[in-house]
């Protein structure tokens, strides 16, 4: 597979996706990258810059509840690719693919203080014309995750230097309720890893943005 282009900064994106606003229809742009990578800053800015034009379509909706992951015995891996609801991603994605000018299609939201999905917390019109699918798994070609590329216009990348990455994540961590203890162990045990795997799919990205 060819290299991906030299990174673009955050103004170089946003042009970059104008230039999607130029084409009848609408546009579905993948935002994906490692944990703390600045996937929901970059959203925020492109939602801030394009306003009712633009709306994000967030993968973490789709977390498994916390019984199920204990059901599973997968609650100390919460945030890896299977504790995910990957099919309903890619269903929500095709729904969204085909939706009606008279259909207003709901899609699930993370709650991070409640640390547990909400169904149906998100409306999307059918007149928004640029939506950014945001999240970790969006370069996966595993599984039902590969069933995400095929239905966006582009899959962008998001980077920023690892050391501050790590230091975001653990603030997060923290700022939810962990210990700086529990919240540097979860990074190493948990986060990096799920990190590590995310960096592979680069690669299958066609444009990086670069956040430092």
């Amino acid at each position: 597979m060819a290299s991906t282009p030299e990174p673009l900064n955050p103004d170089q994106a946003l042009q970059r996706l104008a230039a999607y606003l130029q084409r009848p229809g609408r546009s579905i742009i993948g935002l994906m990258g490692p944990p703390g990578a600045g996937k929901s800053t970059l959203s925020a800015r492109i939602v801030a810059h394009f306003g009712t034009q633009a709306q994000v379509v967030p993968m973490d909706g789709y977390h498994l509840a916390n019984s199920e992951l204990e059901r599973l015995d997968r609650r100390g891996r919460k945030g890896a690719p299977d504790t995910f609801d990957a099919w309903g991603y890619v269903v929500l994605l095709q729904r969204l693919r085909q939706q009606a000018a008279d259909e207003v299609v709901y899609a699930p939201e993370f709650r991070r203080t409640l640390k547990e999905p909400i169904a149906g917390a998100i409306p999307i019109a059918s007149d928004v014309r640029l939506l950014i699918a945001e999240g970790n798994y969006l370069g996966l070609d595993t599984g039902a995750w590969a069933g995400v590329a095929p239905l966006l216009d582009e899959l962008w990348y998001v980077e920023v230097d690892d050391a501050l990455r790590r230091q975001r994540l653990t603030a997060r961590h923290i700022q939810f309720g962990r210990t700086p203890e529990d919240a540097a162990r979860w990074v190493e045990v948990t986060d990096e890893p799920n990190a590590r795997l995310i960096a592979g799919t680069r690669a299958r990205a066609q444009c990086v943005v670069r956040l430092d």
